[in-house]
């Protein structure tokens, strides 16, 4: 069996996926980055290996990406994180033309042509008010966990607004909003709507066109993606469960997989 491995080095997490020849997903792993990027795609890779039952040798040929890709030594080439999350967007859903992806430090719009491949891009790392970070230190102010982000804007009854255009005016807003007694649900749920009235700004930027796929881990709370559908008033593809923060490592798994064929054509018409 010809295994290929996929390592997202995000700058928050770091996922690492096995694909098997058929494009199935053997194992999957998820670490937090830190700062030891070495190491990081080294473990990630052992867990990921460990999920699928097999043996690290198994793996005959790793692709990396992501912001910290060209650290991997591990690997055997590396992509860019757009190229290998339109690769994987498009294995779940065929018609993607448009990708959003928005992670803890990034948020990331694409626009794609009839092969996967990427036509335009913006990229959203100035402000932290553009990213994942501002959920999740928003939850932290109010007293919650990251992990409680879903369930509590799934209470929530109306939008707060929060118009602040960066981070710091962001939170300003947020604490005005606690001071004058208004449920954390509602200001994480305005918090949410804030964020993707930024996404949708930076999708237009790439002249988007549906399908529309959302991946990224701030995609993993389905309130998120259902005020995307609101705004765009359309519907938007989305992977289920966790895959939604794997799909740029299954991207760079199955270019593992494409990789390797042609190598085994060139070798094998040499011979």
């Amino acid at each position: 069996m010809t295994l290929t491995a996929g390592i997202d080095i995000g700058s928050t997490y770091t996922k690492a996926v096995i694909l098997e020849p058929d494009l199935e997903i053997a194992g999957r792993a998820m670490e937090p980055t830190g700062f030891k990027l070495t190491e990081i795609a080294e473990r990630t890779l052992q867990r990921a290996v460990h999920d699928a039952g097999m043996s690290r040798d198994a793996v005959e040929y790793i692709v990396a990406t992501g912001f910290g890709r060209h650290q991997a030594a591990i690997s055997d080439v590396q992509v860019t994180d757009l190229t290998a999350s339109a690769r994987g967007a498009t294995h779940f859903f065929p018609g993607t033309r448009t990708i959003l992806d928005v992670g803890g430090q990034t948020m990331k719009a694409s626009r794609l042509d009839d092969s996967a491949k990427v036509k335009s891009f913006r990229l959203n790392d100035k402000c932290a008010a553009g990213t994942g970070a501002f959920l999740e230190k928003t939850a932290r102010y109010m007293g919650y966990a990251t992990e409680e982000i879903g369930p509590l804007v799934a209470t929530s009854k109306q939008a707060v607004s929060i118009s602040g255009v960066c981070a710091v005016f962001a939170e300003s807003e947020v604490i005005n909003h606690l001071s004058e007694g208004m449920a954390p649900a509602d200001i994480m749920h305005g918090a949410i709507v804030s964020l993707v009235g930024r996404s949708v700004q930076l999708m237009k930027r790439v002249r988007m066109e549906p399908e529309f796929t959302l991946i990224g881990g701030i995609l993993r709370f389905e309130r998120m993606a259902n005020v995307v559908r609101g705004q765009l008033g359309t519907e938007v593809n989305v992977p289920p469960g966790d895959l939604v923060q794997f799909t740029t490592a299954v991207g760079a798994a199955i270019l593992g997989q494409r990789r390797l064929r042609k190598l085994r054509a060139v070798t094998a018409a040499g011979t």
